[in-house]
């Protein structure tokens, strides 16, 4: 191979992955632990003796954080979602939330899994789920435990902000007013209207061809 030792260093110096010099031949494993080998073995001009650069990237596990938000959701709420004094349940769309509300310091748990990972980062979208505490300037005070189910996202994360406006009712009655000049505590009603037979979609109608 015409590859120089200088070229290859250079144009894997901006890469963050560990490295290390050994003398196997070209490998490409990978293990349990979510870890990648790659080894490319260039020979020098020289004395043709080979030159393995192997780099190795770890790569966390998912399953292990979704069980540990599992069991800290099942430690903070014993006995269930239904259990729990503070709860509202909100709907859009198809979509339905079981929002429960415990004093804590503003973390978001959707479905055993934290609110970012779980709405993709749609800024939006956790907008719409933080939207009634920070109305009343709860943002920071309370901890949320979601379990939402049918719909897309977007409705789930309009059902979850009904689902803790709700919930804040509980808390003090006090909270209606600011929540209902806000418009948090209005079921939206809207849905997708029904296809209609001999039509495309709701009202569109099929090309009309004259010839």
């Amino acid at each position: 191979m015409s590859i120089s030792i200088s070229s290859l260093a250079s144009s894997l110096s901006s890469l963050s992955f560990s490295s290390q010099i050994s003398q196997k031949p070209n490998t490409l494993s990978s293990s349990r632990s979510k870890s990648l080998s790659l080894s490319l073995s260039p020979y020098s001009n020289s004395n043709k003796q080979p030159f393995t650069l192997r780099v190795t990237a770890t790569v966390a596990s998912p399953e292990t954080t979704t069980t540990d938000l599992k069991k800290f959701v099942k430690s903070r709420l014993p006995g269930g979602f239904a259990a729990q004094p503070i709860h509202g349940t909100g709907r859009r769309k198809c979509a339905i939330a079981r929002v429960v509300l415990q004093e804590g310091t503003g973390k978001v748990v959707i479905n055993y899994r934290d609110a970012k990972e779980y709405l993709q980062g749609n800024p939006l979208w956790l907008q719409y789920v933080k939207v009634p505490l920070v109305t009343l300037g709860y943002e920071s005070s309370y901890d949320v435990f979601v379990k939402a189910h049918g719909g897309g996202l977007s409705g789930q994360a309009q059902a979850i902000s009904l689902g803790v406006a709700r919930a804040l009712l509980k808390v003090s009655q006090n909270h209606r007013i600011p929540l209902k000049r806000e418009g948090l505590l209005t079921r939206d009603s809207r849905i997708v209207e029904r296809k209609k037979v001999g039509l495309k979609k709701a009202r569109k109608a099929p090309q009309f061809s004259k010839r």
